[in-house]
């Protein structure tokens, strides 16, 4: 098949799950012989540690699209609706967007809200220079299959690529909920009408769990037709577990390091876990990166820690590339991610599992389902330090059945949870669609 998957930049500053899950299945569709194009989205691609996916593949092939400064600029003025070309790929040069990406957070809530809403208007946006540019692109190239949008947030694309292209779209579904409830008012409501809207342009939506599936079936009003889920999967290579117990006792987090994904509760729960005799000895270790917006959040956690006497028993760890968080992985003894809103899937508890590694997780949303599929994962209330402290002393005060639940969610992850069968299941839902585009 022919597929052309566009892709977001993150800028590599953090673990961005979106980006490694595309990298991933874009790696295993070419190693399955389909033909994938590669098209880079805001800031350079950057998946374990480089500006390419994780199969190696550059993004070279296709230039960047809707560069974040250009994006920003078209947003704010209309004397740049309307530049030279020459003008735009200054403003989309490597080095500028790098710069960019480190000073993610500085644009305001507003703007970032009013640049999304008009990146969803798709032709009737600010960017439609941009759209053009893209649907050239594409439309002077050999015939496509499918077209996949890694995100709902990207349905602004999806009419002027089925109109230009003639091809079936796909877009795969994680995380926009949290990203969209975090607008302010009234974009919020206002992007979510213009993303239910746009559903309309899209022929198949991909959800990485059941869970993620159902909730964006309600809020979208989708046809529960139009729905598939696929479980994310990763390259389990070189994911080993460690040869011995892990001494001291070690727990980890591994995610960008905010107040979203509950760094503060975990830390609390490490002082209260210090309290206890038995794991005195204690070690907590931060893997992930974080953004220039991040920095008054984290001065507070350490502050936290420093206060409890803890921060010396505290890794903050800067590396989080694929050698780095392998490496990490099995040092711990449990991971723990106590996330504030409703995942909708985690893929670092797949990684932390394939090293024979067992999470503790809040019950809430894809986690009941995937402790269940894996059977490596403890489960514990929302974000309350006690329980949290409770349930990872439970199991670090077990070992053999620590063990055990790694043992068992590594045996899950080796069979379930490959980017072979990811991508097995993404191809025969793009042959579907594909073929009902055709007929």
């Amino acid at each position: 098949m022919r597929i052309v998957q566009i892709v977001p930049g993150a800028g590599g500053s953090f673990y961005c799950e979106n980006c490694l899950r595309d990298a991933g299945l874009v790696g295993a569709l070419r190693a399955a012989g389909h033909e994938v194009l590669l098209v880079p989205l805001y800031l350079p691609l950057a998946a374990d540690g480089a500006e390419a996916p994780a199969d190696g593949a550059a993004p070279a092939d296709a230039p960047m699209f809707f560069g974040g400064v250009n994006v920003y600029l078209q947003q704010k003025s209309s004397l740049f609706r309307k530049t030279p070309r020459w003008l735009d790929k200054l403003l989309d040069s490597p080095r500028l967007l790098k710069w960019a990406a480190s000073k993610a957070g500085m644009t305001s809530a507003r703007d970032l809200a009013e640049t999304t809403l008009s990146m969803l208007q798709g032709p009737d946006g600010r960017q439609t220079k941009e759209l053009q540019r893209l649907a050239d692109f594409l439309a002077g190239r050999p015939p496509v299959d499918v077209v996949c949008l890694s995100n709902a947030l990207l349905l602004g694309l999806a009419g002027e690529i089925k109109k230009r292209l003639g091809s079936s779209v796909a877009v795969m579904l994680q995380d926009e909920d949290m990203f969209l409830d975090d607008l302010p008012e009234p974009y919020s409501a206002r992007c979510w009408q213009a993303v239910a809207e746009r559903c309309a342009d899209a022929d198949v939506f991909l959800a990485v769990s059941k869970y993620y599936a159902e909730r964006m079936r309600v809020r979208l009003g989708l046809d529960a037709r139009r729905l598939r889920v696929v479980y994310t999967g990763i390259d389990a290579g070189g994911y080993v577990p460690a040869a011995h117990p892990q001494r001291p006792p070690t727990i980890g987090y591994l995610s960008r390091a905010c107040r979203e994904f509950g760094l503060d509760v975990l830390v609390d729960a490490f002082i209260l876990l210090k309290a206890d005799a038995r794991f005195g000895d204690a070690r907590l270790r931060v893997a992930g990166g974080s953004t220039a917006a991040d920095g008054p959040f984290l001065g507070e956690v350490r502050g936290r820690a420093a206060s409890a006497n803890v921060l010396h028993d505290i890794d903050f760890l800067p590396d989080f590339d694929r050698p780095a968080r392998q490496e990490f992985l099995r040092g711990l003894s449990v991971l723990s991610a106590p996330v504030r809103h409703a995942e909708a899937f985690g893929m670092y508890v797949l990684e932390a599992l394939a090293c024979g590694v067992p999470a503790v997780l809040p019950r809430r949303g894809a986690f009941p389902e995937l402790a269940e599929a894996t059977g490596g994962c403890l489960l514990c209330e929302g974000d309350d330090p006690p329980a949290l402290a409770a349930a990872i002393s439970d199991l670090l005060a077990a070992p053999a059945a620590c063990r055990e639940l790694g043992r068992r969610g590594r045996q899950a992850v080796l069979e379930r949870f490959t980017l072979e069968r990811m991508a097995a299941e993404v191809t025969d839902i793009y042959r579907q669609v594909a073929g009902e585009q055709r007929n």
